[in-house]
């Protein structure tokens, strides 16, 4: 991976509950120097919305660039525009669904797919529960394709005090996996007992 490549993620925020996943993502890049290339979609900022105080000018602030989600012409529409990968944060069924099927019908789906045909790193957090067998058959689907599905499930060991606690450790743990450290991961080191 060539330094700029390492320096750039893509973050789709989608329209499933969770806003504040996509918000934490991007602060944690920032913290990181890390290079982040927004798309929001429609449903996202009705998310935004319901769940935040932020404003939609507020959150793409957060980015260093930011695109509309009907721009199919940008830099992270195609291949040669190198970056580490894509997170989705959150990540909605049909988001998902669109990705999977390899349908771009906007630019969030189709840097998605970009990212999965130039064998990058793509992350879902996906959100929904209870998940019936299409929901699962698509991210079998995706995890063939190369795609990482971490649902944001809570980690208790690390005795979280609030909600920003939970979402700011789910985000460092998937920022890990671009191999992107932040001081916001707690990591498991074993309870240090011998046998």
């Amino acid at each position: 991976m060539t330094e700029n490549q390492a320096q750039r993620l893509i973050v789709g925020i989608s329209g499933a509950s969770g806003i504040a996943y996509g918000i934490e993502t991007l602060k944690q890049l920032r913290t990181a120097g890390i290079e982040s290339h927004l798309i929001v979609s429609k449903a996202a900022m009705q998310t935004l919305k319901q769940e935040s105080s932020m404003s939609y000018a507020e959150l793409q602030d957060l980015a260093d660039v930011h695109y509309s989600n009907n721009d199919i012409g940008a830099a992270i529409a195609s291949g040669s525009f190198k970056t580490a990968g894509m997170i989705v944060a959150p990540c909605s069924i049909r988001s998902m669904s669109e990705i999977a099927s390899g349908f771009s019908a906007s630019l969030l789906s189709r840097a998605a797919d970009v990212v999965l045909k130039e064998r990058r790193r793509l992350v879902l957090l996906v959100r929904e529960t209870p998940l019936h067998a299409g929901h699962l058959q698509s991210m079998l689907e995706l995890t063939r394709m190369g795609g990482i599905i971490m649902p944001p499930v809570p980690a208790f060991y690390t005795k979280p005090q609030s909600i920003e606690d939970i979402v700011a450790q789910t985000v460092a743990r998937a920022l890990d996996l671009f191999a992107i450290e932040t001081d916001k991961l707690q990591r498991w080191e074993g309870q240090g007992t011998s046998v």
